[in-house]
């Protein structure tokens, strides 16, 4: 981005993005970003080819109309995007989206507005940096969500063989895959902890809201299974449609906010995805269950080739057998 470096105009953006419901004036801001005005104005200008100002307010007006499809009122929506009178604020809004803020929701217009720059808001707090399309897919999508899918639905059909003492019993005490995740010593809250990966990330990527923890009965993490790994496959064949590797959102819920492309978050669900799968599987054995699924790819290839419905054998006649 005119010699910005990607990395370099994200921590230019932090800034900005943390001040969203801060009146600052461009001087605090880049006080902010540890830069002088000039310097500060001249490299983000320089990088989004958009005034810092002029940045800042249409994010405010593209959050404005975000609230507003979610019922939020014209007056808080102007007040949120720092417009002193309801009035100024309905004049700016219907300068950029050609109707007033108290239809817009009833036209079901898209928050996003013409940018130079491919960065816009993104909801609940954050921001979407669409990144460059590339030349070739990721041609591997395919194979490992479908054996993550396949594997997963295979893990709890083999859970539901155990009594609810088995799947409450701590045969991994302390185990802990990642920190924020928790401990996860049995194999009922590895299940869980496999399916809220899933749950998390696509919320994260569809740009909704934390979701709420979910049931942990057999019955209830199937039902959160079979909702979350149909979004989360549609999620990124999506992405793969679009070439959409390398887009870039910012997770303002993060404290510091912190970037993420939607090819990272990908890779990341299905690496400890990977790892939980692994470690569930083997728990599984030791708790009594017999022909646990095959955590390999390889395997699992000639597993679906074996269940694969074969075709009739056709005599000379035409009739089949």
């Amino acid at each position: 981005m005119d010699n910005v470096r990607p990395d370099r105009l994200r921590a230019l953006l932090d800034p900005v993005l943390g001040a969203l419901d801060e009146r600052l004036d461009g001087w605090q801001l880049a006080g902010r970003a540890h830069l002088s005005r000039f310097h500060f104005d001249r490299l983000l200008s320089a990088g989004l080819g958009e005034a810092p100002g002029a940045f800042r307010r249409r994010l405010l007006l593209e959050r404005a109309a975000w609230r507003l499809s979610r019922g939020t009122s014209v007056t808080e929506a102007g007040f949120e995007a720092a417009y002193d009178s309801t009035e100024a604020f309905s004049r700016a809004f219907r300068r950029a989206y050609g109707t007033a803020p108290s239809g817009f929701a009833a036209s079901a217009g898209d928050f996003r507005l013409p940018a130079p720059n491919g960065v816009h808001f993104h909801p609940p707090a954050g921001l979407l940096v669409t990144g460059e399309a590339s030349e070739t897919p990721m041609d591997l999508t395919d194979r490992l969500m479908d054996h993550d899918h396949w594997l997963t639905g295979r893990l709890l059909d083999s859970a539901g063989r155990l009594t609810d003492g088995q799947l409450d019993r701590e045969v991994r005490p302390g185990h802990t895959v990642l920190a924020f995740d928790g401990a996860e010593p049995t194999a009922r809250r590895m299940l869980d902890r496999l399916i809220w990966t899933k749950e998390v990330w696509s919320a994260a990527i569809a740009g909704r809201d934390m979701p709420a923890e979910g049931e942990r009965s057999l019955d209830g993490l199937r039902r959160r299974w079979e909702r979350s790994g149909a979004e989360f496959r549609a999620l990124a064949y999506d992405i793969r449609k679009r070439h959409a590797w390398d887009d870039v959102f910012v997770d303002a819920l993060c404290d510091p906010p912190q970037s993420f492309t939607l090819g990272g978050v990908i890779a990341h669900v299905l690496t400890f995805a990977a790892h939980r799968r692994q470690v569930l599987a083997g728990v599984l054995s030791e708790l009594g269950v017999e022909d646990v699924p095959p955590t390999c790819p390889m395997e699992w290839e000639r597993v679906r080739l074996a269940e694969r419905p074969h075709p009739p054998t056709r005599l000379r006649g035409g009739e089949a057998r």
